[in-house]
Order: C-alpha cells, then structure tokens, then sequence
C-alpha cells in the first residue's frame, strides 16, 4: 500500500486518529486500497506518518469496529470486502429540508390548548410509582386488545354518570388518539360506504377519510348545529358530528336536531352515527347536556371521547364504544389488534379514576376555565361595536365574529406581527367557501386567567378596536 495517500493535519482540531481513520476509509470505499490488500503494520505507519502507535492502533480498532477491515492474528490487518455502502462525499450529500418549527406566540389562543399549571402532579407521580416495581412485572408481557379491562370499566362507570351513556366494558375499545381510533371504525363499513361530515369541522378528520379514499359529503352547520335536513339530501350511510360542541363553530345540537339525526339513523339498518364528545366536561349555562348516544334507543350511535382536554394532549388515551352488532364485525375484523396505549399508562388513569381523583381535578379545572371564560367574555363585552360571540355555552374556545374592513387573512397577518396567535374560522371548512365572514377561534385554555383581560386588549389593540362608547 501507499503509505503516501495519507497526509495529516497535526495542528488540525480534528485528532490525529480520527483523520487516519477518515482517510482510510475513505481509500477502502473508493477502491484506493483493495479487498485482501494488507495494511501497514503500526509500527512502520507510525514511524511513517511519525505519529504514535497509539493513535494507529485506535484507527485500525474503529475499522475494525466497522468492519473495514479484518484481523489475523500474528499477521496483521487485511481490507474486508464490503458492501455497497450509503456513503456520499460531503459536497455532495442530500440536502434534507428541515420540518418548520411550530411558532410560539407571547399571546397564543389556540383552541387545543389545556391549562398545564393545575395538573396534579404529586397525585399522578403516586400512581406512577405504585405501578413501577416488581408486583406489576405482568404489565411487561401484552394486555388485551381492546385495552387493560380496568381502565374499560371505569371508563364505563364514568360514562353512565357523567354523559349518561350506558354500556359495558367490552363495548369499549381504547386507542392512542382519535388517528388511531377513526381509521379503525372506518374499516367496520364496506368500501362503498359514503360518510357525511360537519362544514366547518376538524381538518384532520376530514384527512382520515380522505387518506381512506372515503366518499364523504360536507354538511353546512348553523347556531343549531349540524343541519340535518342537509344530510337527508345525500346518500351518506354514515355521518360524524360533535353535538355537544360543535367544533369549531362551538355550537351545541338542538333538541330538534338531535331527534332528526337519530330518527336519520333509523330509518336503514346500514346508517350509523359517530359521536365525538371530545370536550362535554366543561358547560358554562345550563344543565349538563347528555350525550346523543344516552338518547339512542336503536344502537346507531358509535360514541367516541380522549382525555386530551381532561387530562392532558400527551397521554394519548382514547376510546370509542360500539354498538353490539358493530362489535361483532370488529372482533371478526380486528381479531389480530393489539393495544396501541401502553399498559402502566392504562392502569395509572384507571387507578386514578378508581380512586376519585378523576372526578375531583374535573371539577377543579372546570371552575378554572370558567372563570377564565367568564374572564373572556367579560373583556370582550367591552368591545360589541365591532365584534360578536358565538359557541360560549361549552368548550374552551369561542367564536369571534369581527367587523372590520380588513380581511380575515390580514388581521391575522396583523395579531401574528404582535405576537399573537389567532386561528381564521376559514381554515376549517372541507371546502373552500365564498364567505364575506371575518371569524376566528379563540381558545382560552392554555392562557392564564390573569392574563386574559391583557390579551384581548392587545389584540384589539393591533387590530385599532375601540372600546364600546
């Protein structure tokens, strides 16, 4: 071999053996050195390059390592032949586009958001520890499929005392995420099911089905909710709506509507409804309204909830309930599944609802985003020349209707220059549709109760809102 091909830097920042090992590896890639070839011992490439054998030594290991080259023993080392390696020259490696990073606003109103600072952390760290030793080793091998029976039964007693809803823990079938769950129902109805969705309504639903290739028909909503008479027009079988807040118009199903849209059901033994009752913890007027499925007395309606805003986003727990006969084709298709929730996450929220401690932080955190919705709407009160409200019965958003001369895209051009961020009500619809509203989503939840009265005049402030005369 050329002892010349290799010239070191020794004032370089880079070590002696690092660049040995570069260059050799670089000569072994490019077919400099060939297979079987046998490299200098380290005593000559010492003396050679005038280095220590150390720093040789320390080399030949890391080629070694890697399989570069091979060792006979009392012979020395010897290039191994190699595959064709992923390898590219730094001048000409593939540049990779970096994912955008999401923009944190000093004043943010995103509807998703959750109040962080009231999590019973002490409690939930219990539970955690409880779980983590030797006496729960079990939880180490696969749970059931359909989730750990304990966090199904008391999801099940929650149900039936919260939302009403009565049903058993086999009915249950608990996911990672209304993305793992959705798709999954999806499959329960043949290929030429078409499906009806509320417009405006969750993009990333209106994704799920279109990633499904889906036949779905948009549905206007209204103050009273999903227009039903709409959804009598087309040939859907299958419709997805969110009665108790609409999301993200933040209107709740009327009476009326809710009859129609279960006597809709009724009427073909193929029509279903898929409910996600995502955020019916937190009611600000009135009686707690029951879930739709509490009224269903025909097994039409597919109920489906998280405890991302009960609890937190990052857990990712959550469940639907089947109606018995489309239980019976979910064990026939799904005989392979197993939970996507991991078991010591299970068993912490079922031990955590068993103990009262569920029931006890949502009563807590619904006199938290209460008061901070009343703090909202409070400030904005202030403002009713120029903007209305809309959707302030439940949930942790609201609707903001404002009048003003610019256009939805540019007062949110103007809040994003004042560090805001505000979410246009446009960019909900499955559709693009003409609309001369200028409307935005402002969620509450993740805003500090004393902060909130600062934020909105902030806001209108960039916006050159006056207060009410």
């Amino acid at each position: 071999m050329d002892m010349l091909l290799f010239q070191l830097e020794k004032n370089s920042e880079k070590p002696l053996y690092e660049q040995l090992y570069n260059g050799l590896k670089e000569a072994i890639i490019t077919k400099k050195i060939t297979v079987g070839e046998k490299l200098p011992s380290k005593r000559k490439l010492a003396d050679f390059l005038n280095i220590s054998q150390t720093t040789i030594e320390i080399a030949y290991a890391q080629l070694l390592a890697e399989g570069y080259i091979m060792s006979r023993s009392r012979v020395g080392y010897f290039v191994e032949e190699i595959d064709e390696l992923p390898y590219v020259q730094q001048d000409t490696a593939i540049t990779i586009s970096e994912q955008p990073k999401k923009k944190v606003y000093t004043i943010d109103f995103n509807p998703s958001s959750i109040d962080i600072d009231s999590f019973p952390f002490q409690i939930w760290r219990k539970y955690a520890k409880e779980l983590l030793d030797n006496t729960s080793k079990a939880l180490l091998l696969a749970g059931e499929p359909q989730g750990e029976l304990s966090l199904r039964t008391e999801i099940a007693h929650y149900l039936y005392q919260s939302r009403g809803v009565i049903c058993s823990p086999e009915q249950i079938v608990i996911g990672s995420g209304t993305e793992q769950l959705l798709p999954m129902i999806l499959r329960l109805f043949d290929d030429h099911t078409c499906f009806a969705l509320e417009n405006p309504g969750y993009p990333a639903v209106h994704r799920m089905f279109s990633q499904h290739k889906r036949h779905v028909y948009p549905i206007a909503v209204d103050g009273e909710g999903i227009i039903i008479h709409e959804l009598e027009k087309t040939t859907a079988d299958v419709v997805y709506i969110t009665p108790s807040h609409q999301f993200p118009t933040g209107a709740v199903l009327s009476a009326t509507r809710r009859a129609q849209a279960l006597n809709w059901a009724a009427q073909s033994s193929s029509r279903y409804i898929i409910e996600d009752d995502y955020d019916s913890e937190f009611r600000y007027s009135g009686k707690p309204i029951p879930a739709l499925h509490a009224l269903d007395r025909n097994d039409k309606v597919i109920y489906m909830s998280t405890f991302t805003k009960s609890l937190m986003p990052s857990l990712r727990v959550a469940y639907f309930v089947l109606p018995p006969k489309l239980l019976a084709t979910y064990n026939d298709i799904f005989s392979y599944y197993s939970s996507t929730v991991p078991r010591f996450d299970q068993h912490i929220v079922a031990n955590f609802m068993r103990d009262g401690h569920f029931a006890k932080h949502l009563n807590r955190m619904r006199k938290i985003y209460r008061k901070k919705h009343d703090k909202l709407t409070t400030a904005l009160e202030q403002y009713t020349q120029a903007i209305h409200i809309t959707g302030e019965q439940a949930g942790m958003h609201i609707l903001l209707d404002v009048q003003h001369s610019l256009t939805e895209q540019q007062l949110q051009q103007l809040a994003r220059e004042a560090d805001i961020g505000i979410y246009p009500l446009s960019t909900y619809y499955l559709h693009a549709t003409p609309t001369t509203k200028t409307q935005f989503l402002l969620g509450f939840g993740g805003i500090p109760v004393h902060e909130i009265e600062t934020a909105i005049e902030t806001l209108m402030d960039c916006w050159a809102i006056k207060k009410n005369t």
